[in-house]
């Protein structure tokens, strides 16, 4: 085939090719940007109440308050004295709703025994994401999951972004993460 000979003009040719290609990509892309919505940090309403407990709110840390200012939703946290509640509040499919693992680890802990519980007794009941985090003398159980607006759950927040970016989940969304402290040998 004379089109495929390795002569210097095909190569210049398919190079300018490949090149004007990647510059309307790039074009593409920069238009792109004006679809995603700035961050939102308008109020949420935030439950008085959790598990049966009254909760008040927390203040976040400098690292969190940083975050929270580039995430694209809201950020809250609340404690009824024996366990920490986040509540991430998004309105569009997004990667920075990530695994609380990560940002677990990102501090220096070690996550172990990671599983999925189910939140009841009962055999239908949702799953929720469960571990342990560990830094020093200190040990955590974290559960989280996310629930859309029609009350479809997801203990995977992989599962969950494939799911609101195809269409499949609906918003907006709450991810809720429940941190406590485990007493020394409990898990």
């Amino acid at each position: 085939m004379p089109w495929m000979l390795n002569t210097f003009a095909h190569r210049v040719l398919g190079k300018s090719l490949f090149g004007a290609a990647m510059l309307a990509c790039a074009l593409w892309g920069a238009g792109s940007d004006a679809a995603i919505p700035a961050p939102s940090h308008a109020a949420t309403e935030l439950p008085a109440h959790w598990q049966g407990q009254p909760v008040r709110p927390l203040a976040m840390s400098a690292v969190e308050q940083r975050f929270a200012e580039r995430f694209p939703g809201t950020i809250a946290r609340l404690t009824d004295g024996r366990q920490i509640v986040v509540l991430r509040d998004v309105a569009v499919p997004t990667r920075m709703l990530h695994p609380a693992a990560d940002c677990y680890r990102a501090i220096g802990y070690r996550i172990e025994g990671e599983r999925l519980e189910r939140t009841a007794e009962h055999a239908d009941a949702p799953v929720q994401r469960c571990f342990t985090a560990r830094k020093g003398d200190v040990q955590l159980r974290v559960c989280e999951q996310i629930e859309d607006a029609h009350g479809q759950r997801f203990a995977d927040t992989s599962a969950w972004y494939w799911a609101a970016a195809l269409g499949r989940s609906q918003g907006p969304w709450r991810a809720v993460t429940v941190t406590r402290a485990l007493s020394a040998g409990s898990t």
